[in-house]
């Protein structure tokens, strides 16, 4: 006896049903790369929003440094004109009385720092 040659035959109609399935494979291929794509296009759109919203963060930060900057500095404005109007009530009383002695401070001198320089030059030269 012969064993029968019909069990290694590939059927016509089984080739119809494998290429059905890989037309399907391909479209179900082709969906999935499209799926995928945008998923890439989503994630590289996020990171280019992240980087924009840490920026805009950082300038945040910068403008609440420059108010609380602003905040001492406007803090410090009556204690300026309070010295002010000690400066100016001290002044008057001194032109008041023409005799007294000018108040400390307000003498200016000037000191010859060239001179002081010239001489420490000619030292060193001498000395070497």
């Amino acid at each position: 006896m012969r064993p029968s040659s019909i069990a290694n035959r590939t059927s016509y109609a089984m080739g119809m049903v494998s290429q059905a399935n890989s037309q399907a494979t391909l479209l179900k291929l082709i969906e999935k790369k499209k799926e995928f794509d945008a998923v890439a296009a989503l994630e590289k759109t996020s990171s280019a929003y992240l980087e924009r919203i840490s920026g805009l963060a950082d300038d945040c930060d910068v403008m609440a440094l420059a108010g609380e900057v602003h905040g001492q500095v406007s803090e410090q404005w009556p204690r300026m004109f309070h010295i002010l109007s000690l400066f100016l009530t001290s002044r008057e009383t001194t032109e008041d009385q023409p005799n007294s002695p000018s108040p400390e401070g307000e003498m200016l001198v000037r000191i010859p720092i060239e001179d002081a320089m010239e001489s420490n030059n000619a030292a060193s030269t001498t000395s070497e």
